[in-house]
């Protein structure tokens, strides 16, 4: 009985990481569509990805299919900004209220060696502005930690551990300003380590994730954003 049910349960598994991308349609009908901001670097524009790929447009699509009317994400994201980049990104767009927001944001500041005391005070910055911009509602704000790529073909001849060692401590500093602010934490970084054993979750440029590691992070970003959308 124990082994059929581990063989149950690893089929479930399997079955969940291979589902297809959740077709992008429109809004249900009826009802005012909810907005999103995303913010970000290149994880968050999808580097090495088509745009259904992304993880907010798979997570708006994932809304979708449970029944919240959406448009899909707009993004304010371009691959290799620092903290420093997407302020002054924000600062020049102006950007106006949204229903929710999204911010991942610090890999860049990591790759070029910036001090942890300066990005918590960017950051800092920076999540207080998106709540700003998600009406002043710290619950309508997710932020997802940094993604470790030290695990990638990209970092294979760094040193990994240094790497890893340092995503820790950007990401324990995000984590620390986002729960003190009162903001919802994803940590998606345990799963972009796994890509060092599974390369499809990887992109084909060797850095950046696949729709598959993105849809990981739609699933479980849908079901933190549901509560707040109904």
């Amino acid at each position: 009985m124990f082994r059929i049910f581990c063989l149950l349960l690893f089929v479930s598994c399997t079955a969940k990481e291979n589902a297809p991308l959740v077709p992008v349609g429109n809004p249900p009908a009826g009802q005012a569509p909810k907005t999103w901001l995303a913010l970000g670097d290149s994880y968050t524009i999808g580097q090495g990805v088509e745009e259904s790929g992304r993880f907010p447009t798979q997570t708006v699509n994932l809304l979708r299919a449970a029944g919240v009317s959406m448009n899909l994400p707009t993004y304010i994201a371009t691959t290799g900004w620092t903290t420093t980049a997407l302020q002054n990104a924000i600062n020049t767009q102006q950007p106006g209220k949204h229903t929710v927001v999204s911010l991942l944001i610090g890999v860049n500041d990591q790759y070029q060696t910036r001090d942890t005391t300066g990005y918590r005070q960017r950051f800092t910055a920076l999540l207080q502005k998106a709540i700003e911009l998600a009406n002043g509602r710290p619950s309508h704000v997710f932020v997802l930690s940094i993604p470790d790529y030290s695990v990638t073909p990209f970092a294979s001849g760094s040193d990994t551990a240094r790497i890893r060692q340092q995503i820790d401590w950007f990401n324990a500093i995000n984590k620390n300003v986002t729960l003190q602010n009162g903001c919802p934490y994803l940590d998606i970084t345990p799963s972009t380590r796994e890509a060092r054993f599974n390369t499809a979750l990887l992109a084909p440029d060797g850095l950046h994730p696949s729709v598959l590691e993105y849809r990981r992070w739609a699933d479980r970003l849908s079901v933190l954003m549901l509560p707040v959308l109904r």
